[in-house]
């Protein structure tokens, strides 16, 4: 017989006992199907996992394993596979493991006198309220920093419309409305924590779905690649809100008295109630006010973010235009299909030049996950196209030189989820460029060296007054690496 602690009397630890209803014979097999498959969803069952989890250098690294878990058992290489309906093939090996699973269960469990799951299905239940809530967390916390979608850099907001990847246009929105994006995070976090309670499942799981399904076909529409993810959580609290209809129906449609009484496991010993609350709180405690000020300081303190945070050029970021080109000390007149001549030059405020030519570059489809070094991250040339050519640098004072590298690198690029990349080859080192520069006056740069077919440039700059409608500067804020 299943007990329940009294609604009235929850300090009291009194025990009220109760005949809960016996379960259908179709209401045990569905129970057990959706058991095995959200288990499979939710429990990482691989040795990767575990491995990675253990070797995590510092906390935040270990949480951020943890609530950032995606199930992978299977990928379709194909652009379905990425970005459409073949991109959920890992559902697809789960709903077949828990209809195989929940077959031999109920072959089982023929014998057995169990008239219900009441026990079971609540635990599932606190499980799936965990793994919402943690995850969920730590996707608002990227948003109410804001570091999901950054700032469009000068580069980005120079680019075409048409020279934009669908998914970049998206999140270059998100990222000019920066306060749309903070209360969104603001949003999920309370969402979130609004799961750990039991009290307020049904809010929280419904918040939950609203805006998951609003990412989750946001993505669809605009190849954003985190669909599956968003569903996931989707999925999830629909599952949590199934428990609520009956009740709902009741009072929404036929209009009856409905008095909520809903089964959880009976607390009869202070020690259970010890090990219960203790645990609860310090899952609410670490996620909320521990995992926010660790994600705070990986990005503002520690310096991990999407874009470069070493400072460019004193006082030179901008736009500018290309007065003189020469090659090999013969001048290039302006040709906008010219596939050598520069047509501008971007300097960021980070150490980051972009110059733009008519000659195709590979395009990065990644979402730009923030990397320990300012060469790695890629967000600010990922999804853009228009014949920019993305340069990282570093500054020689001494000898007045640029030492540059190219960021458009294949090996480096985040391809999505089982995609294998490029093997690297030691002995290759990645080719690295030397221009010398000179500082004409507040508005003219000249850089004269050698490109990567050894030809020898001569390039004059002059900066340009643009304005852009940015709405966040970020080049006050001071990183301690």
């Amino acid at each position: 017989m299943d007990t329940l602690v009294s609604p009235l009397q929850p300090n009291q630890g009194s025990i009220v006992q109760k005949q809960w209803r016996a379960w259908t014979k179709w209401e045990k097999i569905l129970f057990r199907f959706a058991f095995i498959f959200i288990f499979l969803l939710i429990i990482p069952v691989t040795i990767d996992w575990y491995a990675k989890a253990i070797s995590s250098k510092t906390i935040f690294a270990f949480l951020n394993n943890l609530t950032g878990y995606r199930p992978n058992f299977y990928n379709l290489q194909t652009p379905s596979g990425r970005w459409g309906i073949g991109s959920y093939a890992t559902w697809g090996v789960a709903f077949v493991a828990a209809i195989i699973g929940a077959f031999i269960w109920t072959l089982i469990a023929r014998k057995s006198k169990r008239t219900n799951y009441n026990t079971l299905y609540y635990w599932l239940r606190v499980a799936v309220r965990y793994r919402i809530a943690i995850g969920i967390i730590a996707f608002g916390f990227l948003k109410l920093y804001p570091m999901q979608m950054p700032d469009p850099s000068i580069s980005n907001l120079d680019t075409n419309f048409g020279d934009y990847n669908t998914y970049k246009i998206y999140w270059q929105i998100v990222g000019v409305s920066i306060w749309y994006e903070i209360v969104l995070g603001l949003v999920e976090i309370v969402a979130g924590v609004l799961l750990f309670f039991r009290g307020t499942v049904a809010i929280g799981a419904v918040l939950v779905a609203g805006v998951l399904y609003n990412i989750a076909h946001a993505n669809f529409a605009y190849d954003g690649g985190v669909h599956v993810y968003s569903s996931f959580f989707v999925l999830l609290s629909l599952f949590l809100l199934i428990q609520y209809l009956p009740n709902l129906w009741r009072l929404l449609i036929l209009r009856q008295e409905v008095t909520p009484n809903y089964y959880y496991p009976p607390l009869k010993t202070k020690k259970q109630r010890s090990v219960f609350y203790s645990t609860k709180y310090a899952f609410v405690i670490v996620f909320t006010i521990i995992f926010a000020y660790l994600r705070y300081d990986v990005h503002y303190h520690v310096g991990q973010l999407k874009e470069p945070i070493t400072p460019g050029l004193p006082g030179a970021a901008g736009y500018y235009n290309v007065t003189a080109f020469k090659l090999n000390g013969k001048e290039l007149p302006f040709n906008p299909l010219d596939s050598i001549r520069w047509q501008s030059v971007v300097l960021e405020k980070w150490s980051t030049l972009v110059y733009q030519v008519h000659k195709p570059f590979s395009i990065s489809l990644a979402n730009g996950t923030p990397n320990p070094k300012d060469i790695d991250r890629s967000y600010e040339l990922a999804g853009i196209a228009g014949g920019r050519r993305f340069l990282y640098y570093t500054i020689d004072y001494k000898t007045q030189s640029l030492v540059l590298q190219d960021k458009n690198r294949p090996a480096k690029e985040e391809d999505g989820p089982g995609k294998k990349k490029p093997a690297k080859d030691k002995k290759k080192k990645e080719q690295k460029l030397v221009w010398h520069f000179e500082r004409a006056g507040n508005n003219r740069i000249i850089l004269s060296g050698l490109n990567e077919h050894k030809d020898s440039l001569y390039v004059i700059l002059d900066k340009v007054d643009r304005k852009f409608a940015s709405k966040l500067d970020r080049s006050e804020i001071k990183f301690n690496k």
